[in-house]
């Protein structure tokens, strides 16, 4: 009953159209290019009905109003952003529900990337769409909070069932690969991770989604919180500085 088209847009973003085929509901997740996602429903044989916002970023709604303009889709975002979601309908924050159909997305509050973002997370079909807030080994950069408030908002990911499939909004896991290793290097998991990431990368193949169980293994963002972690980067016993320390880093890679 549920579907999602995964495509390449802009430079290195990815393009995420959800389709319940009961309903013949579509929801665009995001709209970083408002042609290729129309063109992307068609060639499929979908209309977008609905699109969810993530944060306010033009690569995340600027697609918005031609979208709309062209469908009469109506649009969700982040309460705390509403101002900024062009066309935005309906605003929602932690605690509210979007429907797809019969499809039950729960909001997740998960601001340091922008004061703003939001998760759109379906327990029922073991996926989560999480825009900028977690990559694939990375994170979002810390634009317009500080890093007590993204670890918080990591620490709500990281507390999603483990089988969750995170379906984030960039193709930034070789780079990420890269980094991960030099905060982390005795990481047996990571390594074979990176390994599996380059063999793909070089075949031109998606690193996205990835599963939150692998990336609470590998992820040094997800894992500032262990103590190995924490010793190797001077701040045994404190995430936030561990997790501020391996964001400075990766900032300065």
């Amino acid at each position: 009953m549920f579907q999602i088209h995964q495509f390449p847009c802009l430079n290195d973003n990815y393009g995420f159209l959800a389709h319940d085929t009961a309903s013949g509901e579509t929801a665009a997740i995001d709209t970083p290019d408002a042609g290729k996602y129309l063109a992307e429903a068609a060639s499929r044989g979908w209309t977008i009905t609905q699109i969810w916002n993530t944060h306010w970023h033009p690569d995340h709604a600027g697609g918005n109003l031609a979208i709309k303009d062209a469908t009469g889709c109506t649009i969700t975002g982040p309460a705390g952003e509403a101002a900024k979601i062009p066309g935005i309908d309906r605003a929602v924050k932690t605690g509210d529900l979007v429907t797809l159909g019969a499809l039950e997305a729960h909001v997740i509050d998960v601001p340091g990337h922008t004061l703003g973002h939001i998760a759109y997370h379906l327990p029922a079909e073991a996926t989560a769409f999480v825009g900028d807030a977690v990559f694939a080994l990375g994170c979002g950069r810390v634009f317009e909070g500080n890093p007590g408030m993204m670890w918080d908002s990591l620490s709500r990911l990281k507390a999603l069932p483990p089988a969750t499939a995170l379906y984030c909004a960039h193709e930034y896991t070789a780079s990420n690969a890269k980094f991960a290793v030099t905060v982390d290097p005795d990481n047996a998991a990571l390594a074979d991770y990176a390994r599996e990431i380059h063999a793909k990368r070089a075949r031109n193949e998606c690193t996205v989604p990835t599963r939150l169980a692998r990336e609470l293994a590998t992820n040094p963002f997800l894992r500032a919180d262990d103590p190995a972690l924490q010793a190797a980067m001077g701040h045994p016993g404190d995430p936030v500085a561990t997790f501020a320390e391996i964001r400075g880093r990766k900032d300065r890679f």
